[in-house]
């Protein structure tokens, strides 16, 4: 049973799971970058193939995961979203669990992220090198014309996700010195301050997280190998 909370204190909000696809998504981001602009493509096919990993399962733990990672809790319409960035940088914080995760800007975010993320794994798969060398597996059902093309929108893609994360970065500062909300550390440790009523989310069964995590490394491993 949920525990009503009534006073300050530390609020288990993200689960391991959770913080885990965030880190591996940073990590592998940082190292996608650098190997392409390295020229080191063996590298970048790999850390491209974890990001796929990485990508599938935070979309998979949205469906069956913890309340707080999960799209149908954080996942707001239109009006939702202006009220909350009318009273932004008002005095009155909601609290409760709707508050303890994602709120519908950081909503947005997470949708965009995953969303450009998804596209550029997925071009990746199709793209061709010009010397066709360090392609992508499934590179060989399609024309080299139309790998060359997919090859386009996997560098152009990447434009746009460097976009979205200068704007994530520029939320996490304006929270951490506006609002005082230090954002980084809880998705380190998994815990939030909260004042006033708020309850305790659902958090899934190590289990499933592993289950989940299996089943897409291998479904990875089998596109990686195609032949």
């Amino acid at each position: 049973m949920a525990e009503r909370l009534t006073a300050a204190r530390q609020v288990r909000v993200w689960d391991l799971p959770t913080r885990l696809a965030h880190w591996s998504i940073v990590t592998l981001f940082a190292i996608c970058w650098w190997t392409a602009k390295s020229d080191h493509m063996q590298w970048h096919r790999l850390a491209g193939y974890g990001m796929l990993a990485a990508v599938w399962f935070r979309l998979a733990w949205g469906f069956w995961g913890a309340e707080t990672s999960r799209f149908s809790q954080f996942v707001r319409g239109p009006r939702a979203t202006v009220r909350y960035v009318r009273k932004l940088f008002g005095r009155h914080d909601d609290t409760g669990t709707a508050s303890l995760g994602h709120n519908p800007l950081g909503a947005l975010s997470i949708l965009a992220m995953v969303g450009l993320l998804l596209t550029q794994t997925t071009f990746g798969l199709f793209a061709v090198n010009v010397d066709g060398f360090a392609s992508g597996p499934l590179s060989r059902w399609i024309s080299y014309s139309a790998g060359r093309r997919f090859a386009h929108w996997h560098a152009a893609n990447f434009d746009l996700l460097l976009v979205v994360v200068a704007i994530h970065l520029t939320a996490i500062a304006v929270y951490r010195w506006v609002r005082k909300e230090r954002l980084v550390p809880a998705m380190i440790h998994g815990r939030k301050t909260v004042s006033g009523p708020a309850q305790e989310p659902y958090f899934a069964p190590w289990w499933r997280a592993v289950v989940l995590a299996v089943g897409i490394i291998l479904c990875v491993a089998l596109i990686a190998n195609i032949r």
